[in-house]
């Protein structure tokens, strides 16, 4: 079920079980980024302590969504857990994080990308890499892309992190 949210982000589709496609801004975040910088903490784990991920259906990569503290909770548009598929990136991705940074991350603009659509930020790693090259991975993926929430488990994936694994970008499905 989705969480509560600002009054600006767009209707967020309900996980119900059953793939939903829908069109997302997304972007990405890596090591060199992550806040704190340098780190591969997230906020919310379930698969994962720390951010990353392979992509694959058992280990999806970490994704990051836009958020609000409510009564001191920290309480994210997409409920930590929830699984998505990637179609352009052959990624599965789980939310784990927490989109924004500096003392007031909540109040960032995580919540809606271009076009109002909902805001997706997936860790794209870059921790065995020079900043440079995590970067331009974040700039060539960085744009309005489909997805599928609650997505099977048969889907094409390629294998591993997004910038250390070649960064690839695949056409529209």
């Amino acid at each position: 079920m989705a969480s509560a949210v600002w009054a600006q982000t767009p209707e967020l589709p309900v996980p119900n079980g059953q793939p939903q496609a829908f069109q997302v801004y997304l972007t990405g975040y890596s090591y060199w980024d992550n806040t704190p910088p340098g780190t591969v903490d997230i906020s919310h784990p379930m698969r994962h302590r720390f951010a990353g991920g392979m992509g694959t259906y058992s280990n999806p990569i970490t994704i990051a969504v836009g958020h609000q503290i409510i009564d001191g909770e920290d309480i994210l548009d997409f409920a930590p857990g929830t699984l998505f598929y990637l179609p352009r990136l052959r990624k599965y991705a789980m939310v784990e994080d927490s989109c924004g940074d500096g003392s007031t991350p909540q109040d960032g603009p995580c919540h809606t990308g271009k076009k109002g659509l909902i805001w997706l930020d997936i860790y794209v790693d870059g921790v065995s890499v020079e900043q440079a090259v995590s970067d331009a991975c974040m700039r060539d993926i960085t744009g309005i892309q489909p997805v599928v929430m609650d997505p099977g488990p048969n889907m094409s994936v390629v294998v591993g992190p997004v910038t250390e694994g070649g960064c690839f970008i695949f056409p529209d499905p």
